[in-house]
């Protein structure tokens, strides 16, 4: 299988796993990955996904070139139709609404597509050795899958122009510096780090989690008025679920809440 999908404690892993291809995504590795979003954001026992690569030595390289990166058919018949499959094979980082918190773990070269992916997650750790590079414009092509559209979003302009226009790697000391990751660690213990953040989150109710998750994300394409608004209402609905009352009841008790996400 091009793509590895585990779920165990309300923690969903899935593991790219084409390594002697550095974990590049092909046709088939697309629609296994667009299956395991649609399993994390519709199955309620899913509260948070890890997204890694099989091995040390990539993350994903990106879109497999060599497996075809063009909208013309292998017989030569024209695929343009398939622009208007909005919704066909739907990815994170192509629009995908998941609100779960997803925690990537940068196991080496995250490269093309593996950055857009980045882009999309929550928290992100890297293993020191990892390498990071929107390469396309070498090959002719430029990052789609939202690169150009989130990459001034969440880095400072003129390193995002850089990163978008050269095509050169930069260190996970580097990534981490401009705020691409939140952390780096050797690579020993990069999955027990994620799997912590990932335990971490499961702790908190899972309902609220979504919704600020949500709100924080909307909050990018809204004005102030619109934002506030949706959240005042968004905190109403909250405040009548049973992991509200569940959280004010453990504080009043002093004692770890027990969240069910209703």
């Amino acid at each position: 299988m091009a793509l590895l999908f585990d779920t165990k404690d309300h923690i969903a892993t899935i593991t790219f796993n084409r390594p002697e291809a550095m974990n590049a995504m092909d046709g088939q590795t697309y629609a296994e990955l667009s299956r395991a979003w649609t399993e994390v954001r519709d199955n309620p026992d899913v509260w948070v996904a890890i997204i890694t690569g099989t091995g040390e030595r990539a993350f994903t390289a990106g879109a497999d070139l060599k497996a075809g990166a063009s909208p013309v058919a292998a017989g030569g018949e024209s695929q343009t139709w398939r622009f208007w499959q909005t919704q066909e094979d739907m990815i994170l980082n192509r629009g995908m609404e998941v609100w779960k918190p997803v925690v990537a773990a940068v196991n080496g070269y995250c490269l093309g597509g593996g950055v857009t992916l980045l882009f999309a997650s929550d928290i992100r750790v890297a293993a020191d050795h990892a390498r990071f590079g929107l390469s396309e414009v070498k090959r002719g092509i430029l990052p789609g899958n939202g690169g150009t559209q989130r990459a001034l979003r969440q880095l400072p302009y003129a390193f995002a122009m850089e990163l978008l226009l050269l095509g050169d790697q930069i260190s996970a000391e580097d990534a981490l510096r401009l705020g691409l990751v939140n952390k780096v660690v050797p690579q020993a213990e990069l999955m027990p780090t994620a799997l912590d953040y990932a335990r971490r989150l499961c702790e908190n109710p899972p309902l609220a989690v979504r919704a600020i998750k949500e709100l924080a994300v909307r909050s990018q394409d809204m004005n102030l008025n619109e934002g506030l608004r949706l959240e005042a209402a968004v905190a109403r609905i909250l405040q009548g679920t049973e992991d509200a009352r569940e959280g004010r009841r453990a504080f009043a008790e002093k004692r770890a809440p027990n969240f069910k996400g209703r």
